[in-house]
């Protein structure tokens, strides 16, 4: 149990019943620090329009993508293949924090820009074969709070969480062997959010 001077962001519960792992950080930067971050990357990252495959068709979606790494690795999902960008320093810095919080390390990152509530992400696993096995993806949001759900691949078990402006949320372990995940749209969000994955390419 946790004291009442223990900071709870330091040492996050769980948010899934079982087969996995996902701390919610909460927000690990300051309201001056989440402005400046989501105003460099709204204006500067070369946003572009995501591609995917789908029952053999070619969809371009509203929400945008942008994929930078250490190298430029191959990042395959939705039968559409990217190259990563370098990195710039302003990348580094958050790549950096998230690494200091989770204790854990990234070589990549999938950047998405949804322009408001009525751009989301279907129910969906981060399990393709580019990705390190069972490593850690690690969500920074930036912008627009927007609700995220989680549900059991095969089991009625289901979970939520807020995503807050500036906030880190980390899934890891076995999460994306047995849960999805999803961004819902809602005609609440009129705002923005930016959202940064950073991931592990296995080499």
């Amino acid at each position: 149990m946790l004291s009442l001077f223990e900071d709870p962001s330091e040492n996050p519960a769980n948010l899934l019943p079982k087969d996995g792992t996902v701390h919610y950080y909460g927000k690990i930067f300051n309201k001056e620090k989440s402005d400046f971050y989501y105003d460099y990357l709204f204006h500067h990252i070369p946003w572009e329009n995501d591609e995917a495959i789908i029952f053999g068709k070619l969809i371009i979606t509203k929400r945008k993508v942008a994929w930078f790494g250490d190298r430029p690795f191959e990042y395959t999902y939705s039968k559409r293949t990217k190259h990563a960008k370098s990195w710039t320093p302003e990348l580094l810095e958050l790549k950096r924090k998230c690494e200091e919080v989770t204790g854990e390390t990234y070589n990549s990152c999938l950047l998405n820009l949804y322009h408001d509530g009525n751009e989301g992400m279907a129910y969906h696993s981060d399990a393709e074969k580019d990705l390190k096995k069972h490593g850690a993806i690690a969500s920074l949001t930036f912008g627009a709070e927007r609700k995220f759900l989680f549900r059991h691949k095969t089991e009625n078990e289901k979970a939520e969480v807020f995503l807050e402006n500036g906030s880190l949320l980390v899934m890891k372990g076995s999460t994306q062997d047995h849960w999805l995940h999803r961004l819902p749209t809602t005609t609440k969000v009129k705002s923005p959010r930016v959202n940064l994955t950073f991931r592990t390419i296995a080499e």
